[in-house]
């Protein structure tokens, strides 16, 4: 049963080895290239060696196969364990340099729909449809590389906020790639956004440009419906944006204000807004309570929402159908088109003509200072008024609270 210590050959592929207190008889083939040797702790009987003579033409076979797998035939072994983690990190290699940008962007996407806001969601996917898709869903995720964003950034349409708006969601699925291993570093490390856009993308071109009281007039006159002459009476004498006013429940109502306590985005009710100041009071002006006691015939019975569809009875789905209203009513009325967030512009711009404080009127507003209101409402802070403009705007924007009907001063 013996030998000497040591090893030796006992034909067949195995080699007899014994030591000072046990016998192993070991296994010798190649794999991989590479010549391998894995130890059976058997003594060496005639039982045992025909066992490993057995199992080595097996593992001999199944490499000539292909089908040959160490953990499976020699599962504690120290070169199984890393033949594993070998295979096991070409595999994930492999399946990396298979997933493509667009994976990303995917799984990026799939990430903001449960962590962010539905609409800003919603935003997203409609930037990955037209603008990320079409150019990198199929792109390699090595390919991704700086010099390749730089150039496709610079061929990006529109201002430099709508470009930073078109890379947030692909921004956020190369810092997801390279948390999980996937990247190993981000390229918009390596990217500088303001030495990429022109001058004249930098430069906003948002402007208010809010309606006239000849205008308010024309608009309000031109609408053959009178539900939706309240709406937008109410839309022009309160700055409600269009997501906060459709969710306006007469619960929130009360003699001298209006509470925004909920707004409607994209198909879904909430109880917040769009930014924390958003939820806020506004004071009850002529033309807002008009608006109310003229519309309380309507639904005010209900104590639900203020303003329904008028044609449907229906919430309003979104902003979308009362553009489509806003559009016929401005063109019957004969008044130069903007669109119907300009009744939020015309609200402020309204007040600073007639004398309020800035810093009151960005609280009506809902922004927490009045770098904004300064920035694009400036023109009309003393900006004066002639004629019978002025009276003819109090009766729509003075306070129904009598304490409160001296707010503007008369200017000269």
């Amino acid at each position: 049963m013996g030998g000497d210590m040591g090893a030796r050959n006992s034909g067949q592929g195995i080699e007899l080895r014994k030591g000072a207190r046990s016998e192993t008889i070991r296994i010798v083939f190649s794999f991989g290239g590479k010549r391998c040797r894995e130890s059976l702790p058997l003594a060496h009987t005639k039982t045992n060696i025909a066992y490993a003579r057995r199992l080595q033409a097996e593992v001999t076979i199944a490499i000539a196969r292909g089908t040959f797998s160490y953990e499976e035939f020699f599962p504690n072994s120290t070169t199984a364990k890393k033949t594993r983690a070998e295979q096991q990190a070409a595999a994930a290699e492999a399946l990396r340099k298979a997933r493509t940008v667009g994976d990303l962007v995917r799984e990026g996407l799939d990430i903001s729909n449960k962590t962010i806001e539905h609409s800003s969601y919603l935003c997203y996917q409609a930037i990955a449809k037209t603008h990320l898709f079409p150019r990198w869903d199929d792109t390699a995720i090595d390919d991704l590389t700086a010099r390749e964003l730089r150039r496709w950034i610079m061929e990006l349409p529109g201002k430099r906020k709508t470009i930073q708006l078109i890379l947030t969601p692909l921004r956020n699925a190369t810092a997801q790639a390279v948390a999980d291993g996937i990247l190993e570093e981000d390229p918009f490390d390596h990217i500088k956004l303001a030495r990429l856009v022109s001058k004249e993308q930098k430069t906003s071109d948002f402007k208010a440009d809010p309606f006239d009281i000849d205008e308010i007039e024309a608009i309000l006159a031109g609408c053959k419906n009178e539900q939706e002459r309240n709406m937008f009476l109410f839309a022009f004498t309160t700055g409600t944006r269009p997501s906060e006013y459709i969710a306006l429940r007469w619960p929130s109502v009360s003699a001298h204000q209006v509470l925004v306590a909920e707004t409607y985005v994209d198909g879904r009710q909430k109880l917040r807004a769009k930014t924390a100041a958003s939820l806020r009071p506004i004071d009850m002006r002529t033309g807002a309570f008009n608006a109310l006691a003229s519309q309380f015939q309507y639904t005010g019975t209900s104590q639900g929402l203020v303003f329904l569809n008028s044609r449907t009875g229906d919430q309003w789905a979104g902003d979308k159908p009362i553009y489509r209203r806003w559009q016929r009513i401005l063109k019957g009325a004969g008044v130069r088109f903007r669109n119907s967030y300009q009744t939020r512009h015309t609200f402020a711009s309204t007040l600073l003509m007639l004398g309020a404080v800035p810093l009151y009127v960005a609280g009506q507003m809902g922004h927490t200072d009045t770098n904004m209101i300064t920035r694009h409402y400036g023109k009309w802070i003393k900006a004066g008024l002639d004629g019978d403009r002025r009276a003819r705007l109090l009766k729509l924007y003075g306070q129904t609270d009598v304490r409160r009907t001296n707010e503007f001063p008369k200017f000269t």
